[in-house]
C-alpha cells in the first residue's frame, strides 16, 4: 500500500506552534515513529504554505496513490480550489486535523473539503494521521 500525507499551511511548524493546542513534536519525529508503526505501508510525506503547490501535489499523486491523507491547515475553511482538485482525482483522500476544529473558532467550523473527502479524522493529536492510515487497511480489508 502507498500512501501520502500532505499538510498545508504552518504545519511546518508544529513542535513548536502553539504547543497547547498542536503538542510539542514536529512532524518529522512523528513521521518516522508512523512508518516504524506501519512498516509495511510506504508513507511518503508533503508539506507546502503554498495553495497551488497542495494542489500540484494532489494532482501529481492523485492517480497512483492508495490514498491521501490531508490536513489542508486553514485552506479547509478557505480553498473552493483544493476542494475542486480533491474531487477531481481517482485516489481516496481522508482528511485530517489535529485539534477539533468545532472546538474553536466558528470560521474553522466549515470544511470546504470534507465532501470531496472518504472521511474526516479531526481532534485526535497527531494520533488522527495514524487513525487515517488504519482507514485506508479497514479499507482494503473489506
Amino acid at each position: 500500500m502507498k500512501l501520502i500525507i500532505i499538510n498545508g499551511p504552518n504545519l511546518n511548524l508544529l513542535g513548536t506552534r502553539e504547543p497547547i493546542v498542536y503538542g510539542n513534536k514536529s512532524f518529522d519525529d512523528y513521521l518516522k515513529e508512523l512508518q516504524k508503526y506501519f512498516p509495511g505501508i510506504q508513507i511518503d510525506y508533503f508539506q507546502s504554505n503554498v495553495e497551488g503547490e497542495i494542489i500540484n501535489k494532489l494532482h501529481e499523486v492523485g492517480f497512483s496513490y492508495d490514498g491521501i491523507i490531508l490536513n489542508a491547515g486553514g485552506y479547509t475553511h478557505t480553498s473552493v480550489s483544493i476542494a475542486d482538485a480533491v474531487g477531481s482525482i481517482k485516489s481516496p483522500v481522508v482528511e485530517v486535523h489535529i485539534s477539533n476544529i468545532f472546538a474553536r473558532e466558528e470560521y474553522r467550523h466549515v470544511s470546504l473539503i470534507a465532501g470531496k473527502c472518504r472521511g474526516s479524522i479531526i481532534g485526535f493529536g497527531l494520533d488522527s494521521y495514524r487513525l487515517a492510515v488504519e482507514s485506508f487497511l479497514a479499507l482494503r480489508e473489506s
